[in-house]
């Protein structure tokens, strides 16, 4: 990779060095050391993975296992001291507890043995001929693998070696391949102290698999509804504004109304006494308070700018023309799309290798268990990091591939004869010079977004004591203090990114350049592009009620001894994620769109000399809506005009000797 750039030539003394905004004129990379550091990073996440796959074994959460160390519905390698471990159990995906109406937690272990069996007795069985009977019929031995069906009724230990009985009847379930009893007794038994039993993050895990096909599935939705959302921006009218603000609103109004029914019905719900119902009785009580904020807020607004519709469909418009340029600008998000999930999937599989690694440890009676081992914990935060960082360093590819495309098509004078192949130039350029910018505007976000979870966190550690109120409010002033700055940063980074695509200055410079600009002339645009910012947020908005919705429903139907609390968040920052990918490109369009037009201001006067970039249609647009929104503005009817001759003046940095 070969890195050119033309320097400016400056002087013995002290003179400030001119630069011109200007696109795809001087080019150098920038933060270099910034990419290096990343690369150093994901050599981190690279070792995480290889240990995940020698120390996990995540076959161990998805299908269960036995008290002999033996994965149920797979081939089992021998382990050392145990003598009824590694044995072939492909036919035996099943895990019965032998004791399972009277369970009881000795020392952080279950008192029952567990065995993997071929099916879960349907019946009640009254007697050890009645198991003989059962394992003759069906094939399932329900006692110690020692112990041949043929001795059941006449081994003196088999009291011992076969399950307590009566043995109640039973269904598989999901949830670590369990038989789960169904007379009510054992029931409650068995799940306040199994369920409770199971470590927090194998319950969020187990609960995650067992909803894999409805993630995956509603995360399809969420892509269908992006793309409906992105056809009517495409082709927007009056009518379909109307529409999709009416959808917005239901939408909003709907989710509410159901996660407070649900909230309703748990509470009444006799499950309640186990702990994953609890989880889900509070997760449903937060989403639905945060819901019904969220909505009353987006309500007043839209009430509010209602009579922008108009606006609306003119600003739409004009972003449109901007993409007409570069069509396949509407095709970018695919590959980001295709490279998210592909990353999401890398780093669930490793995450769940992470939450199963541990080392056997024979015990009494040939028995097994896995002792986790140390440092996974730790292993877990850099994990984390390492999805906020590359997701969000994928994400900001987009953008800047897209600035860097608008830019080039903006600043072409022939508007009849478009660059060839912007977005792939755009392309070029981003990975051959400014991949380090990228890096270090996603490393920003991800330093606002980890404290957010730090907070999330320390929250649900320190719930089950007694915060004082003044605690309670000095948490979410803070957490709503780092969203805002989270959203404040995303903003400068977009603009920071676009700058970089004109000027290929580096990310401070670029933020700081772009800031300065754009607080000089924000009368200009402000008001505009924080409206069209508005209505892309509610097509996101859109997109995320209806998923959840779906996926409340979907789960709902399920909830039996499952924390799927979890897994529907999980889906609604899914769904945001994807709604963003999308939808984004034409917040990024705007946004660029209205930097080059400040940039485009403060370079030409409109004279035939200095003639304006922009076209007269962009020009009169961006009039109109200054009159209508400052009505200062009738005074200057020059506002948009520099004086003759005026040049930019150029952002100075003073050069040491």
């Amino acid at each position: 990779m070969h890195c050119f750039g033309a320097e400016y030539q400056v002087s013995a003394e002290r003179t400030p060095r001119e630069r011109e905004w200007r696109p795809q004129i001087y080019r150098k990379c920038t933060d270099t050391i910034w990419l290096s550091l990343f690369f150093l990073f994901w050599t981190g996440l690279v070792f995480i993975m290889g240990y995940s796959v020698a120390a996990g074994a995540t076959g161990r959460l998805l299908f269960g296992y036995d008290s002999f160390g033996n994965v149920c519905g797979k081939k089992n390698s021998p382990v050392e001291g145990a003598p009824l471990s590694g044995q072939d159990m492909t036919l035996k995906k099943h895990v019965f507890f032998m004791n399972s109406c009277n369970l009881e937690v000795k020392d952080v272990r279950l008192s029952s043995t567990v065995l993997c069996v071929s099916s879960c007795p349907e019946e009640q069985l009254d007697t050890l001929e009645e198991v003989q009977l059962f394992a003759n019929n069906s094939g399932s031995f329900l006692c110690v693998y020692s112990l041949n069906s043929f001795n059941y009724t006449q081994n003196p230990n088999a009291g011992s070696l076969c399950p307590s009985l009566p043995v109640p009847p039973s269904k598989p379930f999901p949830l670590f391949n369990r038989c789960i009893p169904q007379t009510p007794e054992c029931y409650s038994v068995f799940a306040s102290v199994l369920i409770n039993d199971v470590d927090a993050l194998h319950r969020i895990l187990s609960g995650i698999m067992s909803g894999r096909d409805t993630i995956l599935g509603l995360c399809i939705l969420a892509l269908a509804l992006s793309l409906a959302v992105m056809f009517t921006f495409r082709f927007v009218t009056t009518l379909l504004v109307h529409i999709f603000i009416a959808l917005v609103v239901l939408g909003l109004l709907f989710v509410c109304g159901v996660l407070w029914w649900l909230y309703y019905d748990y509470t009444y719900d006799l499950s309640i006494e186990l702990d994953t119902e609890r989880e889900n009785m509070e997760c449903l009580l937060g989403f639905a308070i945060v819901s019904t904020v969220v909505t009353a807020v987006l309500l007043v607004l839209i009430f509010v700018l209602r009579k922008r519709i108009k606006l609306t469909v003119e600003l739409f418009r004009v972003i449109n023309k901007a993409i007409g340029s570069s069509p396949f600008l509407l095709f970018q998000p695919l590959w980001t799309f295709a490279i998210l999930i592909f990353f999401w999937v890398l780093w669930v599989a490793v995450l769940l290798s992470l939450g199963t690694a541990g080392a056997a440890q024979v015990i009494e009676g040939g028995q097994v268990e896995y002792k986790p081992l140390s440092g996974i914990r730790y292993m877990w935060w850099y994990h984390l990091i390492g999805l906020i960082w590359t997701s969000e360093f994928i994400l900001a590819c987009q953008q800047m591939t897209i600035a860097g495309a608008v830019a080039t098509c903006y600043f072409n004078r022939n508007k009849n004869d478009p660059p060839d192949r912007p977005i792939l130039s755009s392309l070029s350029v981003l990975f051959c010079y400014h991949l380090g910018t990228v890096v270090k505007g996603s490393f920003v976000i991800t330093m606002v977004r980890i404290p957010r979870t730090v907070l999330v966190y320390m929250c649900n550690a320190l719930k089950e004591k007694q915060r004082s109120v003044w605690s309670r409010y000095v948490f979410r002033c803070c957490f709503c203090c780092f969203w805002c700055l989270d959203r404040c940063l995303r903003h400068l980074n977009q603009n920071a990114y676009t700058t970089t695509a004109i000027n290929a200055t580096d990310f401070c410079a670029s933020a700081k350049d772009a800031l300065k600009l754009l607080s000089k002339n924000s009368s200009h645009f402000t008001s505009v592009n924080r409206f069209g910012d508005f209505i892309i947020f509610l097509g996101k908005v859109l997109v995320v009620c209806f998923t959840v919705f779906g996926g409340l429903m979907a789960f709902n139907y399920n909830r039996a001894l499952q924390v799927w609390a979890i897994p529907l968040l999980l889906v609604a920052f899914l769904a945001y994620l994807v709604a963003h990918s999308f939808l984004s490109v034409f917040e990024t369009v705007l946004d660029a769109l209205f930097l080059c037009f400040t940039v485009d201001l403060e370079t030409n006067d409109g004279s035939s000399e200095k003639p304006y970039f922009m076209d007269q249609e962009f020009l009169s647009f961006v009039t109109r809506i200054n009159k209508l929104n400052d009505p200062r503005a009738q005074k200057d009817k020059n506002s948009l005009r520099k004086e003759e001759g005026t040049e930019l003046r150029p952002i100075v940095r003073p050069t040491v000797r």
